[in-house]
């Protein structure tokens, strides 16, 4: 009797615990933020003056565009070349119309002549509502609209 109850064992159906490790997966994958949607790498303009960026501005649903201070451009940390850019202002006014607000990041240490080409890019696509983001106090880091 001893060598029939070895012999039966004991069987484990894994699919109930497979399905449940894979829902947690999922959950944490969609949930869970990877990377930040801006460039820490740029430093911000300090700024005395200019209006806080306020919810009601987040709201609006903004597009920020980011210069770095070689002037690459990039939104949401994706490097995006002149025409890239230009179709994705022509999507979004197609879309929603020119009504919408530009954010633009651009680093301190970034020569004019690469903010300029962000501006005219913006322009060409009929944008106008475009704002220029500082650090009001980089203590508590409140951006700030200039």
């Amino acid at each position: 009797m001893a060598q029939k109850a070895r012999s039966l064992g004991c069987e484990l159906d894994m699919t109930p615990m497979i399905d449940i490790v894979f829902q947690l997966i999922i959950f944490f994958v969609v949930t869970l933020k990877l990377t930040s949607d801006i460039n820490m790498d740029i430093l911000l303009e300090d700024g005395k003056s200019g209006d806080i960026i306020k919810e009601e501005t987040r709201k609006q649903n903004p597009l920020e565009i980011e210069l770095d201070r070689n002037g690459r451009i990039s939104m949401y940390n994706f490097r995006f070349s002149d025409d890239e850019i230009r179709n994705v202002l022509r999507g979004r006014v197609n879309r929603m119309g020119a009504d919408f607000p530009i954010l633009i990041r651009a680093d301190r240490r970034t020569p004019h002549e690469h903010v300029k080409r962000v501006m005219d890019l913006c322009t060409e696509a009929g944008v106008w509502k475009l704002s220029f983001v500082a650090v009001q106090d980089h203590k508590t880091g409140h951006h700030q609209r200039k």
